[in-house]
């Protein structure tokens, strides 16, 4: 099980290296398909686009946000769009709802915050996509992967760790009720020291119970 981890980590490190190539048509293949799963009532109007800020890009292309965790930020944010649609699409647009929580809204227009719950999905996605990684190389993750894959831990077991981070960051992040986007590396630095805090127990495999994880429950 050891060299399954290992070469767990060698295969999420090589994704992590290869940088976004808008040359390439696979990449873009990803990319777009992307869009179609989190937004499949709205057609993309030009692959460089203001569009992209609906899905928490940063621009208006989102090559750029990328350059962090290379291609293994499309490769998770796109299995949790295709693999978890319905917790996607929702945590999506949740993330979009203004967040009238403790003021009026005549109150909240003159506050002028940032109206979102309060951040962008995508650049979200690719800094839980850190996280993991992070979890994953300090050997966080090994009983984690034991008690879910005691033969060895694939790629596939990697992105369902990711998508369970999503639905939990989420929940968190509304819990912690944050003033705006300037709260972020706060609430994710206590977020990161609960996961490490819950995986530190032997007998815990993450929470499995999502919709990504059930075709790989029965392997």
């Amino acid at each position: 099980h050891i060299v399954g981890y290992r070469n767990l980590i060698a295969e999420v490190e090589k994704l992590r290296r290869e940088p976004y190539d808008s040359e390439d048509p696979q990449h873009e293949e990803m990319l777009l398909k992307l869009w179609k799963c989190l937004k499949p009532d709205s057609p993309l109007e030009a692959r460089i686009s203001k569009q992209w800020c609906e899905i928490g890009f940063q621009g208006d292309d989102p090559k750029t946000d990328f350059r962090g965790m290379g291609l293994l930020g499309l490769y998770n944010l796109l299995y949790f769009a295709e693999h978890d649609a319905t917790a996607a699409q929702q945590i999506l647009s949740d993330s979009l709802q203004p967040k009238y929580s403790k003021y009026s809204k005549i109150e909240w227009e003159k506050k002028k915050f940032d109206k979102a719950i309060g951040y962008s999905f995508a650049i979200v996605g690719i800094n839980i996509t850190d996280l993991a990684y992070n979890l994953l190389v300090s050997g966080a993750l090994k009983t984690h992967f034991y008690n879910v894959a005691p033969e060895a831990p694939t790629l596939a077991h990697f992105q369902q760790t990711f998508c369970y981070l999503m639905h939990e960051f989420h929940k968190f992040w509304i819990d912690e009720d944050p003033l705006d986007i300037m709260e972020f590396n706060r609430v994710r630095e206590k977020f990161h020291k609960r996961i490490v805090k819950q995986l530190q127990n032997p007998e815990m495999a993450l929470c499995p119970h999502f919709a990504a994880s059930e075709s790989l429950i029965n392997l």
